[in-house]
């Protein structure tokens, strides 16, 4: 068991990694918000699974392994949702690629709004 939470916790790492490596090399501020909700989301769940097969069968401690569970399932529910919000208020306040965008649905929600 110990072996499947150490293979969690360096999946973890890899995405981590890969996350920060793509903050670094994508063109604007849209992709980058893709690569650091990928760290967020990819590499913390790794975290977190690894954390509850840890409580449950090294500290037999069933509670923590249960508020990790929450802790995950909320933020598996909230990352996505976050980045999104975010980069809608940068489209909102003229953030654009440096490429034509070739679906601009931002632009369709904002006539909308207004």
């Amino acid at each position: 068991m110990r072996i499947a939470i150490d293979i969690l916790i360096g999946i973890s790492v890899f995405f981590a990694f890969a996350g920060v490596v793509g903050m670094l090399r994508m063109p604007d501020s849209f992709c980058r918000m893709q690569s650091s909700t990928n760290i967020s989301t990819l590499g913390v769940l790794g975290v977190i699974i690894g954390g509850i097969l840890y409580a449950a069968f090294f500290l037999g401690d069933a509670g923590m392994a249960v508020k990790l569970a929450g802790m995950g399932l909320f933020y598996i529910i909230t990352s996505p949702i976050s980045g999104h919000a975010i980069c809608k208020g940068a489209y909102k306040h003229g953030v654009r690629p440096e490429k034509e965008m070739v679906c601009d649905k931002y632009g369709e929600d904002m006539v909308e709004e207004e």
